[in-house]
């Protein structure tokens, strides 16, 4: 090749270089302009220019797009000047299908990170206007992990909703962690979470007998839509074979209102909201919450033979103003309730529920808990045995301690009924 035509070529590679836009050889890229850096207009291109392992700084805007992460890095919010608001709001047609769940079902997840280990930190994720409506629209998510390992903390998720006239379709999760690969390991912390449709915080396992997620869940804000007959809401629900800890969250007003004629013999089966809700994920330990103002308390109930949650650790929460039903619904085996301070119990204050089958209620130890203000302190089911009852204290209570699946409730509540509380995974969505 002559001189000239080298000196063309090296020419041309230098503008397609130039066309190209930015590439990105620095740890740290910058969407928006507030800092020096490597720059680019939107989440998704700084994510796909950014070398794995790097961090992504999101300058305070509004970015109405969908992110896809499927390398290990940090996403995380920055502040600049008096602003420290970077909010992911859905693109101006709304949510679109960008992915299935570990169950095959389509999701629409505003920042969706698969098969990677990734923090999200500091940022809002609003779902507000996402356009979807049906129950078979795909599933509204604002932060997803899926065979994900890594952090999702001080973030802001809310308004991940359907419309009203769909909020009964089992969709719509605010945080949601999903493995059916092994058990990655995962941090839900110091989240501000409200104004969900289905549930604020999940972590689901394969739905199998194997493991899932293994989640830290921390110091949360889980805040429900209060009393409404569109769904049953959990706050926070831990299932199918995940496993971890639940510790010093706060999580209030999940409150289902189920129709007058529920629980009857030809009628359906009256369900109830939960503000932590372990299901079918043994071994869990639940320290140190604030639960108020839901229709059950904490519940671990079994929902097979091979997905128990038996072993449930629940120790020095605070429990008031359960609605309907049980401050601590205890519906597997082998479980600790100790030193939690319940008031206000429309129902029991500590229920050794028999009624999750195969587990019975029973080989339950229960100590050194005060109920203030129930119909019963500890309902004991039938079929429960082999239970551990110490010493507890009872204030305000009708019955200290009854056999029984059911008690008369205080003044205001529903009939006491046999309830059931209701699967919330994304692969089953039957009504309310």
């Amino acid at each position: 090749m002559s001189r000239s035509n080298c000196l063309s070529a090296l020419i041309m590679l230098s503008l397609t270089a130039c066309f190209a836009g930015p590439i990105a050889h620095a740890s740290t890229v910058v969407v928006g302009t507030c800092k020096a850096g490597v720059h680019f207009s939107t989440i998704q291109a700084a994510v796909n220019a950014s070398p794995a392992g790097g961090t992504v700084d999101v300058c305070p805007n509004s970015y109405s797009e969908q992110v896809m992460i499927t390398k290990n890095l940090t996403l995380i919010g920055i502040a600049a000047g008096i602003s420290d608001a970077a909010v992911v709001v859905p693109p101006a047609g709304g949510l679109i299908s960008n992915g299935s769940d570990i169950f095959g079902n389509p999701v629409a997840a505003q920042i969706f990170v698969q098969g990677a280990d990734v923090t999200v930190s500091h940022l809002t994720v609003d779902g507000s206007n996402n356009q979807l409506s049906g129950c078979g629209a795909p599933n509204p998510i604002g932060i997803y992990y899926q065979n994900s390992s890594g952090k999702i903390t001080d973030d802001a998720v809310r308004n991940v909703l359907m419309d009203p006239a769909d909020q009964g379709c089992q969709l719509g999760l605010a945080i949601n962690v999903e493995s059916n690969t092994g058990a990655p390991a995962i941090t839900i912390s110091d989240n501000s979470v409200r104004n969900y449709d289905k549930n604020g915080i999940t972590v689901t396992g394969p739905d199998t007998g194997a493991a899932g997620p293994d989640a830290t869940v921390t110091s949360n804000t889980v805040i429900g839509l209060g009393a409404t007959a569109a769904t049953a809401q959990n706050g926070i629900q831990i299932g199918y074979g995940a496993t971890g800890s639940v510790a010093t969250n706060n999580v209030v007003d999940d409150i289902y209102i189920n129709p007058p004629s529920c629980g009857g013999n030809s009628e359906p089966p009256c369900y109830g909201s939960s503000g932590i809700l372990i299901y079918g994920s043994a071994g869990i330990t639940v320290t140190s919450n604030t639960v108020e103002s839901t229709q059950l308390g904490i519940v671990p109930a079994t929902a097979s033979a091979t997905l128990t949650a038996n072993g449930t650790v629940i120790k020095m929460n605070r429990v008031g103003g359960t609605q309907n039903y049980d401050a601590l619904d205890l519906c597997s085996d082998g479980n600790t309730a100790q030193s939690n301070v319940i008031y206000g119990s429309a129902e029991s204050g500590i229920h050794l529920d028999d009624s999750c089958s195969p587990s019975t209620g029973s080989n339950t130890t229960v100590n050194a808990n005060t109920v203030n203000e129930s119909c019963a302190g500890i309902l004991i089911g039938p079929s429960s045995t082999s239970n551990s009852i110490g010493t507890n204290t009872f204030m305000n209570v009708s019955n200290t301690t009854l056999a029984g699946d059911s008690c008369t409730p205080l003044a205001g509540a529903q009939a006491a009924v046999r309830h059931q509380s209701l699967r919330p995974s994304p692969h089953k969505s039957n009504a309310k």
